[in-house]
C-alpha cells in the first residue's frame, strides 16, 4: 500500500478509522492525481474501482457451496447507479436486481438478458412490467394488483410471465412489513389467478442484518414452497433479498468507544449541537438503531454460514432443507458486495465559525452525496493536501458543512480533529462510499449538478456512461 503520510491528519474527536483497499491507498497516496480528478470532474466526484466486487460475491457463493447450497448473487443496482457496476457484475457471472424502469432498460440496452435480472421495484409501472415481461426477467410480485397487472400483460402478449411471490413472513419474531403478502394471503389469491403466470420463486427481504431472522424466514419460505409445488407451481428458488452485513471500520474498539463516549457526552462535545444520533438509551452505550452498524463481527461468508447452519427441524439445517428440495438460494446484496469499491472526493470551499464560535469547514458538496438512510456516515474522512493548496489554518476541532441553504446542512454530524489545520484547496476523501452512500439519496436541489461518476477502465479514470444517460453535465 502507499504511504499514508501522503494525507494530512484528520479524524473524529472519537476516531472511527475506515478500512481501505490497495487501490484507495494508491490513489490517496498521490495528492496531485486526487486534485486532478476534482479539477476535471468537479466537486464532489465519485471514484469507483469495481475490482473487489467479484471477490466479495465469491465469498458468499463459496460459503453456500461449502454447506451444499447453490447460491446465485443478484447485485442490487439501486446501491450504485454506475454502468460500470452492471458491467462488472456481468463479467463476474452475477445477476442484477433492478428497482425501476430506467435501471432495467439500461441493463437490457447494455446487453443483459432476462435470465440475468430480477425486478424488485416497490411500485411497478405498466412500462416496467411490459419491458420485464418482454425480456423474460423474473418479476417479484408484491400484491394482488401487481399480480393482476402482470397476468393481463402476459395474456395480451401470449406469454406466461416469470414471477416470484414476495413473502411477508408471519412469524411473530419478525417485525411487521409493508412489503409482500403472507403465504396464507397468496394461497387465497392464486387459485383464481392460476392461469397466466409462472411462479418460479419465493422472494423476501427483511430489515436489519440478523442471521437468526433470515433463518426463520427461510424455514417459512421452504415450507411454503412445498405447498406451492403441490399445487403445480414450478418453484425453483428462494430469494432472501439483501441485508448481508459488512464492516466499514478497522477496529471494533473504536466503534465501542464512540458509543460509550457519546452516552457520557453531557457537554455535547462529540457531535453537532449534542446530537445523540438516535441513541434511545444513553445509559446503555449501545450503537443506535438509527445508524448503520459500521462495525460488525460476522460479515458476508461467515454470516451466511450462520444462516445456513441454523436448525430446521429433524436434526437438520436450513442448508440441508434447501438442498433436499433441489432449490437454488438467491440473494440481492448491495453494500456488502460493493465493499471497497468507492471513494467520494470533495474540495474545501471555506473555513469559518458560527455566530457562537463553532468552527466549520465548508465543502463543495451537499449532505445527500455521502449519506444513506442512516442518521450519519460514521467513517472518518482522509484529508488530502495537494501542492497547490493554500496556507493551512492553525489546528482546530470542527464540523463539515455543505451547500444547501439550511442550518442543519452537515456533511458529517460528528466533530472532526484537524491537527494540521485546513487549507483552501484541501480535499476530503470519504472512504468506502460505493454502496448506497453515493447515489441512494443524492439530490440536485438548488439546481446544483449531481456529482460526476468516474470508474477505472484498466489504464486510468474515465467518466462512467451513466452520466451521459442521466444527463449529468461535465463541470469545470
Amino acid at each position: 500500500m502507499a504511504d499514508r503520510a501522503a494525507t494530512v491528519p484528520c479524524e473524529g474527536v472519537s476516531a472511527l478509522t475506515g478500512r481501505t483497499e490497495p487501490w484507495m491507498e494508491e490513489l490517496l497516496g498521490d495528492p496531485e492525481q486526487v486534485a486532478a480528478l476534482v479539477s476535471e470532474h468537479g466537486s464532489p466526484v465519485n471514484v469507483l474501482d469495481f475490482e473487489p466486487l467479484a471477490r466479495n460475491a465469491g465469498e458468499l457463493v463459496d460459503a453456500a457451496s461449502a454447506e451444499g447450497v447453490r447460491l446465485s448473487v443478484f447485485v442490487a443496482r439501486k446501491a450504485n447507479k454506475a454502468m460500470g457496476l452492471v458491467r462488472a457484475a456481468r463479467a463476474a457471472g452475477l445477476g442484477i436486481d433492478v428497482a425501476s424502469h430506467a435501471e432495467l432498460s439500461q441493463c437490457l440496452e447494455d446487453g443483459a438478458d432476462g435470465e440475468e435480472l430480477i425486478v424488485t421495484a416497490a411500485v411497478k409501472s405498466q412500462a416496467l412490467i411490459e419491458t420485464a415481461v418482454d425480456a423474460g426477467a423474473v418479476l417479484s410480485l408484491d400484491n394482488a394488483d401487481e399480480l393482476d397487472d402482470v397476468r393481463r400483460i402476459g395474456l395480451l402478449r401470449g406469454v406466461e410471465p416469470r414471477v416470484a411471490l414476495r413473502l411477508a413472513v408471519s412469524d411473530p419474531a419478525i417485525a411487521p412489513t409493508r412489503f409482500g403478502l403472507t403465504a396464507q394471503t397468496w394461497d387465497g389469491l392464486l387459485p383464481e389467478r392460476r392461469d397466466g403466470v409462472r411462479v418460479e420463486g419465493i422472494h423476501f427481504h427483511l430489515n436489519g442484518y440478523s442471521a437468526a431472522e433470515r433463518a426463520i424466514a427461510l424455514r417459512e419460505a421452504l415450507e411454503w414452497s412445498d405447498r406451492l409445488r403441490d399445487a403445480g407451481h414450478p418453484v425453483a428458488f428462494v430469494d432472501m433479498g439483501g441485508g448481508i452485513p459488512m464492516s466499514y471500520l478497522e477496529q471494533r474498539s473504536q466503534w465501542r468507544a464512540f458509543w460509550e463516549r457519546l452516552a457520557d457526552d453531557g457537554a455535547g462535545s462529540l457531535t453537532w449541537r449534542g446530537d445523540r444520533l438516535g441513541l434511545v438509551d444513553p445509559g446503555a452505550a449501545r450503537p443506535s438503531p438509527a445508524v448503520y452498524p459500521y462495525w460488525q463481527e460476522s460479515v458476508r461468508g461467515a454470516w451466511l454460514r450462520e444462516v445456513l447452519r441454523a436448525p430446521a427441524g429433524d436434526r437438520s439445517s436450513v442448508a440441508a432443507q434447501i438442498a433436499a428440495r433441489g432449490l437454488e438460494l438467491r440473494c440481492e446484496p448491495g453494500r456488502s458486495v460493493l465493499d471497497g469499491c468507492g471513494i467520494t472526493l470533495a474540495s474545501v470551499a471555506f473555513r469559518k465559525a458560527t455566530s457562537d464560535g463553532v468552527p466549520l469547514v465548508g465543502l463543495h458538496m451537499n449532505r445527500t452525496q455521502v449519506r444513506s438512510t442512516s442518521a450519519d456516515f460514521m467513517v472518518d474522512p482522509r484529508w488530502v493536501r495537494p501542492a497547490e493548496a493554500g496556507i493551512p489554518s492553525d489546528a482546530f476541532d470542527g464540523f463539515l458543512v455543505g451547500a444547501y441553504c439550511v442550518e442543519d446542512e452537515l456533511i458529517l454530524r460528528r466533530k472532526l480533529r484537524f491537527s494540521e489545520g485546513v487549507a483552501r484547496g484541501d480535499i476530503a476523501a470519504f472512504i468506502n462510499t460505493g454502496g448506497y452512500l453515493m447515489h441512494i439519496l443524492e439530490s440536485a436541489s438548488h439546481q446544483l449538478p449531481l456529482a460526476a461518476t468516474v470508474v477505472r477502465d484498466g489504464v486510468g479514470w474515465v467518466r462512467d456512461d451513466i452520466d451521459v444517460l442521466v444527463g449529468t453535465p461535465a463541470r469545470a
